[in-house]
């Protein structure tokens, strides 16, 4: 089956994964920073208090999810959509409605947790789960709804908050996520069906295929394969919240720093499709040793070079990564560990990931004002991206 009859066939089902990854776009860090100035203007909040109340906002969120994810295995999608939905709207309209700092706390918490969390794991994990042999592709095309909000999002937040302000903002946003629980609905109709069709495939498979989230903490594998996991985003989060810091230790101004982001954006895009369609073919276990280089590339480039054409190149390989990291490390999970606790495998993951984006900045941070040159943090960042593309490759004799 070429891409485009497979898109055709299943494009209810794929709609409501990209909707769903879209959506996400709200919890995500790019989003919610547009508002920042604003947000501190109105509490009085310092740049290092507003900071701290976002990352233990973040990091509260990540011991949740661990938790909460898990739910999708046991839950019709239908209705764990609906509630991850509905929990969204609430944090949204919250935030806008946000009187002191522990309500905004709260706020922040819910979004982190419901947009920025458990919407994309919803999305790829339904991808993953339903569309065995195809889930490479299903993914990729489902991952479009992140760098479309990525090119969408920050115009749209920009014009309403200089038309409304933040608060109506916020407030109108949450109505809107509400509005779309029956479109979501709509577009999940026929899964009592998919979802039938699938436990019979896969009550025919050996048990032992089917692994638990305990099981996969006794894998040794897993070790290996879990600081390649974390890597990108961890660096990448702590380079992009500190770029100001890396323009001026580089000497780029931040139009062009800003302008360089379209290549990230490209790449994002095209590693994303290409590795969709790569998966399917060759598998994702085959694949894992090499999606992490263009990153390890990147870095290298950012510790070598100085000249204005570095952004560009670090930032288009940093995106290559990015890109192929969503169809290429679930699809793995998948592959790895089967199917029926792929929810639970899954919420772990992304619960790390979510804690390690919460420490990088603030690590960066200390560093930063321990006096650490920033050259000399991207250098030691530049070595343990090797040592994890090293780890990469060790597992493949495991």
């Amino acid at each position: 089956m070429d891409t485009l009859t497979f898109i055709r066939q299943n494009v209810r089902f794929l709609g409501f994964g990209l909707l769903l990854m879209l959506s996400s776009n709200l919890g995500q860090t790019f989003y919610i920073s547009l508002f920042g100035a604003a947000i501190r203007d109105d509490f009085n909040l310092g740049n290092a208090e507003f900071g701290a109340i976002y990352s233990a906002a973040t990091m509260c969120s990540a011991l949740m999810l661990a938790w909460v994810g898990r739910r999708i295995d046991v839950l019709d999608l239908r209705l764990y959509v609906t509630l991850v939905l509905v929990g969204v709207a609430v944090a949204t309209a919250l935030l806008g409605a946000s009187t002191n700092i522990y309500v905004l706390g709260l706020a922040l918490f819910g979004l982190r947790l419901g947009a920025q969390g458990l919407m994309g794991h919803a999305a790829v994990t339904s991808m993953a789960r339903y569309f065995e042999g195809r889930r490479g592709r299903a993914m990729s095309f489902a991952a479009l709804g992140l760098p479309l909000g990525e090119a969408t999002f920050p115009l749209l937040a920009v014009t309403a908050l200089a038309a409304i302000g933040w608060r109506q903002t916020w407030v109108l946003s949450g109505i809107l996520v509400a509005l779309l629980i029956p479109v979501f609905l709509w577009l999940l109709q026929g899964h009592g069906e998919r979802h039938s069709r699938h436990v019979e495939e896969t009550s025919s498979e050996a048990e032992e295929s089917q692994w638990s989230r305990r099981d996969v903490l006794r894998d040794k594998r897993y070790y290996l394969v879990i600081p390649g996991v974390l890597m990108p985003p961890f660096v990448l989060t702590g380079l992009f919240f500190h770029q100001t810091v890396l323009a001026a230790a580089k000497g780029w101004t931040l139009e062009w720093l800003a302008t360089a982001f379209v290549g990230y954006a490209v790449l994002h895009v095209v590693a994303s499709l290409v590795c969709g369609f790569l998966v399917d073919r060759f598998g994702a276990l085959k694949l894992l040793v090499f999606y992490q280089v263009p990153l390890l590339m990147g870095m290298l480039v950012l510790v070598l070079v100085d000249d204005a054409w570095a952004a560009a190149a670090y930032l288009s390989l940093a995106g290559a990564t990015t890109g192929a990291s969503l169809p290429v490390v679930n699809a793995m999970w998948a592959e790895t560990y089967g199917v029926t606790h792929l929810g639970a495998i899954k919420a772990m993951n992304v619960a790390l990931m979510v804690f390690a984006t919460a420490v990088s900045p603030i690590a960066a941070g200390m560093m930063l004002d321990a006096g650490i040159s920033f050259e000399t943090i991207i250098t030691f960042t530049a070595m343990a991206v090797g040592v994890s593309v090293g780890l990469l490759w060790l597992r493949r004799f495991f």
